[in-house]
């Protein structure tokens, strides 16, 4: 009996061609789709991405995201501002400091009072951004290390993310959603100590850090696994409005903190690490850079940290002392009035960002008058980073998944929100 190869001549040729097409088809194999997630441990949390494989070789990759979805901007619109402060806690929840702080510069914007923080409140501020940051980092390197393999360095980085924690919770009262920040300033001054404990704590992971490198850095397997893998270029980068480490990691020199200053960032001196393949062993090195450069504007505001309140002087913002609320009347009707009413703030439409472990956290505020915003929207990085996926991904292997992933370094409960 022939096959239909075989007898291609005696067809019409639109019915050849679609034989021959068929045949090409049963020889090369059909794709196969894959669900990579949503609880794959490697997807750093409910991400699901559909994977489109010819082989080994990714040839179409969808991220497939909104697992985590909490609707909290629309929340934020039908509470104070003050009220929503705890709802950023869960936004990029590995640096709850610096959540607290962006929101609260947008706020203190909207406001007009944002040249009015007290010196000292400014750097504690920022001193909470930078203990973020290393913490952010430290966990995301450590599990990045864990995806490829080393398993050694994610005990080394979280053992110093764990003082950072014990950090957070004598300076305010909890280990991971902090809600520190106020509108208008802190909820408490720095307790007595606690300069020197984190003093002595730099002194020790900047100890990690080399220890870190020494593990990583000219490792054969993870140099490997790393090199040339998920490249990025700049232009690419740019198009697709990536932020942070990310993007400097694809060789632009672009980070808030220099380039639009806020709060006290201008008086410190500090360098940013900008990579030049922008691949993930570049997102590696600048990260591991970025540490290094926070424990230097760290050991800065230690060095000047400036005595004095740390709350604005204004009653109708920051909340009173409770001995005042108890004792005098004025004090008790604005304490009333914050908490039923909330901030009277002015109508009028801002956006302010800040430069958050992830990338560029930004806050888009509408308001119309009143004690809660009309609208807010909220600029999350690593939702941002992630688009990048679909144009990363294809032409890899599966094994390379991982380290693309752990190199992105992103948050599903800032991405999803």
């Amino acid at each position: 009996m022939s096959t239909p190869v075989q007898n291609l001549e005696f067809r019409e040729p639109a019915a050849r061609a679609a034989a021959a097409a068929e045949d090409l088809e049963d020889l090369h194999g059909q794709k196969m789709v894959l669900n990579m997630g949503p609880s794959h441990p490697s997807t750093h949390g409910v991400l699901r991405i559909v994977l489109e494989l010819d082989g080994e070789i990714i040839t179409k990759a969808v991220p497939d995201v909104g697992y985590l979805h909490r609707g909290d901007e629309k929340i934020a619109e039908n509470m104070t501002y003050t009220q929503f402060i705890p709802y950023t806690d869960r936004l990029d929840y590995l640096a709850p400091l610096a959540n607290n702080v962006a929101y609260a510069l947008a706020v203190e914007k909207l406001l007009g009072i944002d040249k009015q923080l007290p010196p000292r409140c400014q750097f504690i501020r920022v001193i909470c951004c930078e203990l973020a940051r290393i913490s952010s980092h430290l966990l995301g390197l450590g599990a990045f290390a864990m995806d490829i393999g080393a398993m050694t360095v994610f005990l080394h980085t979280f053992t110093e993310r764990e003082k950072i924690y014990n950090l957070c919770e004598s300076l305010t009262g909890a280990r991971f959603t902090t809600s520190y920040t106020r509108i208008g300033g802190l909820s408490r001054d720095l307790p007595p100590g606690w300069v020197e404990q984190c003093r002595k704590f730099l002194d020790e992971v900047a100890i990690n850090f080399d220890e870190t490198e020494k593990l990583l850095t000219r490792n054969r397997i993870f140099v490997d696994r790393t090199q040339g893998v998920g490249v990025l270029s700049k232009e690419k980068a740019i198009d697709y409005g990536i932020s942070g480490p990310n993007l400097r990691g694809s060789g632009v020199d672009f980070d808030l903190r220099k380039a639009h200053p806020y709060l006290v960032y201008d008086q410190l001196q500090f360098d940013v690490p900008v990579g030049s393949k922008g691949d993930c062993y570049d997102r590696y090195l600048v990260r591991m850079e970025e540490m290094r450069q926070s424990v230097r504007i760290l050991r800065q505001c230690f060095d000047k940290l400036p005595g004095g309140p740390v709350n604005v002087e204004d009653g109708k913002i920051v909340m009173p002392a409770k001995q005042k609320v108890l004792t005098k009347m004025e004090e008790l009707i604005h304490h009333f009035i914050l908490v039923t009413q909330g901030i009277n703030a002015p109508s009028g439409e801002i956006y302010f960002s800040a430069e958050n472990p992830k990338g560029e956290l930004g806050f888009y505020i509408c308001s119309r008058g009143g004690g809660t915003p009309y609208r807010l929207k909220i600029r999350a990085p690593s939702f941002v980073n992630l688009s990048v996926l679909p144009d990363l991904m294809p032409g890899h292997m599966i094994s390379d998944i991982v380290a693309i992933l752990g190199s992105i370094d992103f948050v599903m409960g800032e991405c999803d929100r």
